[in-house]
């Protein structure tokens, strides 16, 4: 399993390869240590977040979202350009054939676990279906509670 995180102390990017050895993450920038718990990890199922305390976890795809973007913004302004000079086949077919783009990078692309507290996100990992997908009250939660810590903390 392949473990993407920032360091809770110098908050630089870390990526890390677990296995069931692993007691501790370890930072290369700033040589900072985070202690595995013992109940994070039952089996193949990440049970909570090895990087924060938190167990709410979500599957989502292991896709960059500015690239899915980009490619609907690209099938838009290519449609638009056609669409401009009246050759409605080539509008048609830009677009048709970015979405068909679009559903093989979806059928293609694997699934990923992420936190939504640390947003540390776990690549590898077996037994994910016992996480739900995104829910939206959760992030907003999660998002509510940063911005009061980073209030407080100012």
């Amino acid at each position: 399993m392949n473990i993407t995180y920032a360091c809770p102390s110098c908050e630089e990017g870390v990526r890390v390869f677990f296995d069931a050895h692993t007691t501790s993450l370890d930072c290369p920038h700033c040589q900072g240590k985070i202690t595995i718990a013992d109940d994070a990890i039952e089996g193949n199922r990440v049970k909570r977040c090895l990087v924060c305390p938190s167990t709410d976890l979500f599957v989502r795809k292991d896709f960059p979202q500015r690239l899915g973007v980009g490619l609907v913004v690209v099938g838009i302004v290519g449609s638009s350009i056609a669409w401009y000079y009246a050759d409605v086949i080539w509008t048609f077919g830009i677009l048709f054939a970015t979405a068909l783009i679009d559903v093989l990078l979806y059928m293609l692309v694997g699934d990923a676990l992420m936190c939504y507290r640390c947003q540390a996100q776990y690549r590898g990992v077996e037994e994910m279906d016992s996480h739900g997908q995104f829910d939206l009250e959760t992030h907003e939660r999660y998002r509510q509670l940063a911005a009061r810590m980073e209030s407080v903390q100012k």
